[in-house]
């Protein structure tokens, strides 16, 4: 078997051509996460985004995003935005998580998302996490069903607000598709508050996250592409969700509203107006993402699995990788574990962002 390792830019038509078939044949969810256009767009603003090409008799068996540090220390593709991770490899290579690392020059390889089923690296999980998903496989109908039985109440108070929206402030109106780039910047400003207000980093102050948000808005690709959905009344946007969709799957990822709306739970209405309409188009699985929420509890029926942790091979730069993130792991699975501390570190974070905020 032959690896190469190139830029994203430099795969060839291909290549790609090849990598979605090989997709396509793993039975996975088709996480656009997991597509090349992803990674691609990932390379257009992160230097050090890589892939390795396998060839076995010169066929294309296999493709790995990841992008590389110092000391070869190698992290997931897009990490910290990535809600998806792992290597596109055809059945039966043979291959083994230390050759493939050895083969991209990598001492290690961090994942926060590694996709289920990624049974090179599974060993290397030290965490698991739901990932919750509203099945949409049935249609909305059959969606709503399903939540009236678990959720009435949810449901009945998430219309009643919608209703009591359009009475106060106007006609409410929902846009699934909005191409209009100043929504997106309106999207991120209040994305930017809201990460402030509870304590948090703000992600749009990073510029790669910032411009991979607007290359990806800019997409059509059918297995990637940007959809900014927005909710509005009397043509004010009062809640908005930026994230990525393939052919079958919506990933939630980037939503907001605006905090002078915040007694009508907004984004709660957005979702569900997301859901019937991603149900229209074909969409099968809408992916909450990793963490814990109320509103996910509420609004999920269903759960996919995500993993997080580092496939290493001996060297400096593993044990490295090891002093600089194993204890800080250790710590937050402690805090994590613990709902009455979980707490009190959510509470200081909220301090926090009201300290900056003032």
């Amino acid at each position: 078997m032959r690896v190469e390792v190139v830029a994203p830019a430099a795969l060839a038509d291909r290549d790609l051509t090849a990598w979605r078939l090989l997709r396509a044949r793993s039975g996975a969810p088709a996480s656009p996460f997991m597509e090349p256009e992803f990674t691609r767009a990932v390379g257009r603003v992160r230097p050090e985004a890589r892939v390795a090409v396998l060839r076995r008799g010169g066929e294309p068996v296999g493709y790995f995003p990841h992008e590389r540090g110092p000391l070869g220390r190698g992290r997931a593709i897009g990490i910290g935005v990535s809600d998806c991770q792992g290597a596109i490899l055809a059945p039966g290579l043979g291959l083994t998580a230390r050759e493939l690392l050895t083969a991209s020059s990598l001492t290690t390889w961090r994942f926060d998302h590694l996709e289920a089923g990624q049974d090179l690296f599974a060993p290397a999980a030290a965490e698991s996490f739901d990932s919750p998903v509203l099945d949409l496989r049935e249609g909305y109908e059959a969606y709503e069903r399903a939540l009236r039985a678990s959720s009435p109440a949810f449901l009945r108070t998430t219309r009643a607000k919608e209703r009591r929206l359009e009475r106060q402030r106007g006609t409410v109106r929902f846009v699934h598709d909005e191409r209009d780039p100043a929504v997106l910047r309106t999207l991120m400003e209040w994305k930017s508050a809201q990460y402030r207000r509870t304590g948090r980093g703000d992600r749009f102050a990073k510029g790669w996250i910032n411009e991979l948000a607007r290359l990806l808005h800019g997409s059509t690709a059918p297995g990637c592409s940007g959809v900014l959905s927005v909710l509005y009344a009397a043509d004010r946007p009062v809640a908005a969700h930026f994230g990525l969709r393939s052919r079958t799957v919506l990933a939630y990822w980037f939503p907001a509203y605006d905090p002078e709306f915040a007694r009508y739970s907004p984004g709660l209405i957005l979702l569900l107006r997301m859901a019937q309409a991603s149900a229209a188009a074909g969409t099968h699985l809408l992916d909450l993402g990793r963490g814990p929420a109320r509103y996910k509890d509420s609004l999920s029926t269903g759960r996919l699995t995500v993993q997080e942790g580092s496939a290493t091979r001996p060297g400096v730069g593993a044990a490295l990788h090891w002093a600089g993130r194993e204890p800080a792991r250790r710590v937050h699975r402690f805090v994590r574990d613990r709902p009455r501390l979980a707490g009190y570190a959510r509470r200081t974070l909220n301090h926090i962002g009201r300290l900056r905020a003032g």
